[in-house]
């Protein structure tokens, strides 16, 4: 009889608070792993159980890493919902596809398990069941997509997106601005009734105008934000938690310590510490590349598959305009060296004869100009005066997401600058090493188109070799 009552009431616990849920979630889908009951879960589950009741139904989570943020919203909090109202439809989005993926069937997991099943009698699984969405029986739905997605013709009552941005492209205004106009132009707007639907935005920072930053500028959302370490002491009070998280304390002592914690810094960099692990993201001091990823090469290099020339144009010439610039590149067995860089300020005639006269110099096989601003008269000039292969080239993506794409070329050495010469040093280097910070970056444009182009095509392989 006494089991009779301790099953029941715990049965109960389970049905009713969501920290407890959470619990028994996480040993279901980690077996063999210990879960150690902390007090920032106990508080966010406070956070989740009183959005349907309370005035203001949009909440953003900014927690670090590691801290379970995904298990509690993504896996156990949609369990839950659809458990107490099986006729709930929730969409959660994420940029990463595999643990979108992940979190939709570890939150099947959980629905079929036998001890939810007694806990939610009135919740079966029925209908569609893919990896990426199921359904129940009273047409309630988890359904799992990625940032940026189609979503025509679903709707939802909750909406949650955990993690949107890929911390790759984080310091890409262009991908930061994409991400937010699919938030606002498609995401947002699949809420069934938007007075009462349920939108939770869950992420660590990575950028102080990342989706979290754009968001709070409107005062609409309700913030949870916890540091790793408290800097200061923050007093959390929700439902029936109540913590004082005091100044220089560990958010989770059981998983965290403070070595774990200084070597994690020392490991990434203060900019993206601050951002990831105490949610308060710093200016802009972002450097994309460092000296660890450039190697270089000494010796002449007289056999080659492909001659290539990069051009960034500007045909303005006074002390605040754009340099024109020209790298240029012989390419043998897949790797791209660095031959000439060539930097001038230039009005259109000179530059027209400037493009000619390297093209004739270096018998360049193909001439690369980006076909926008100047670019597009001098394009159309030199294909109707001139037999050099003009390769226009036109770019969907902002230059620090273009420098980007080139990164593991230059980490693979598949990218080699030549040590001896004085324009590297004096040019080159002091462009690559400051960008997008640096005074000029037309070297920087021209190196990325030409690695972008050659990674887009395969002449490299279907080239014989060249010989001077």
């Amino acid at each position: 009889m006494q089991l009779t009552r301790h099953k029941s009431l715990l049965k109960a616990i389970i049905k009713n608070d969501l920290s407890s849920f959470i619990h028994k979630v996480f040993t279901t889908i980690n077996p063999g792993s210990e879960f150690f009951p902390n007090w920032h879960i106990s508080l966010l589950a406070e956070y989740l159980e009183q959005l349907f009741t309370s005035t203001n139904r949009r909440l953003i989570v900014n927690v670090p890493p590691r801290s379970l943020k995904s298990v509690c919203i993504s896996v156990a909090w949609p369990a839950w919902l659809l458990g107490h109202d099986p006729s709930k439809r929730i969409i959660i989005a994420s940029y990463c596809d595999a643990l979108s993926v992940k979190h939709s069937l570890d939150c099947r997991i959980v629905m079929s398990s036998a001890w939810y099943k007694k806990a939610f009698p009135d919740t079966v699984l029925g209908g569609t069941n893919t990896k990426r969405k199921f359904t129940t029986t009273q047409n309630g739905f988890r359904m799992a997509t990625s940032t940026g997605g189609y979503l025509t013709g679903e709707g939802a009552d909750v909406l949650i997106i955990d993690d949107p941005h890929n911390p790759t492209y984080i310091h890409s205004e262009h991908a930061r601005g994409k991400l937010i106009q699919w938030y606002r132009n498609t995401f947002a707007t699949r809420l069934n009734n938007p007075s009462k639907g349920v939108i939770v935005l869950v992420m660590q920072r990575l950028h102080k105008e990342d989706l979290s930053g754009y968001l709070m500028k409107s005062n609409m959302w309700d913030l949870l934000k916890i540091p790793s370490v408290a800097d200061q002491d923050y007093i959390y009070q929700r439902g029936k938690v109540s913590y004082v998280f005091k100044k220089n304390e560990i958010i989770n002592k059981h998983y965290w310590s403070y070595d774990h914690i200084r070597k994690i810094q020392k490991d990434i960099g203060n900019d993206a510490f601050f951002a990831q692990y105490m949610q308060s993201p710093v200016e802009d001091t972002f450097r994309l590349i460092n000296k660890t990823d450039i190697f270089f090469y000494d010796e002449e290099i007289k056999q080659y598959d492909l001659l290539l020339q990069s051009w960034d144009t500007a045909i303005k010439v006074n002390a605040d305009s754009d340099f024109s610039v020209c790298s240029t590149w012989k390419i043998r067995n897949g790797i791209m060296y660095l031959v000439d860089i060539y930097r001038d300020k230039l009005e259109y005639p000179e530059l027209k004869e400037a493009i000619i006269s390297l093209q004739e110099a270096f018998s360049s096989d193909v001439v690369l100009i980006e076909d926008h601003g100047s670019g597009q008269s001098i394009i159309q000039d030199l294909k109707s005066c001139c037999l050099m292969n003009i390769e226009a080239i036109r770019c969907k993506t902002d230059k620090v997401h273009r420098m980007i794409t080139t990164l593991p070329l230059f980490r693979s050495q598949k990218v080699l600058l030549p040590k001896n010469k004085t324009f590297v040093h004096d040019l080159v280097l002091p462009e690559l090493l400051n960008f997008p910070k640096s005074k000029y970056d037309d070297i920087v444009d021209s190196l990325s188109q030409a690695i972008n182009y050659f990674k887009s095509t395969r002449r490299a392989n279907e080239m014989k070799i060249r010989v001077l």
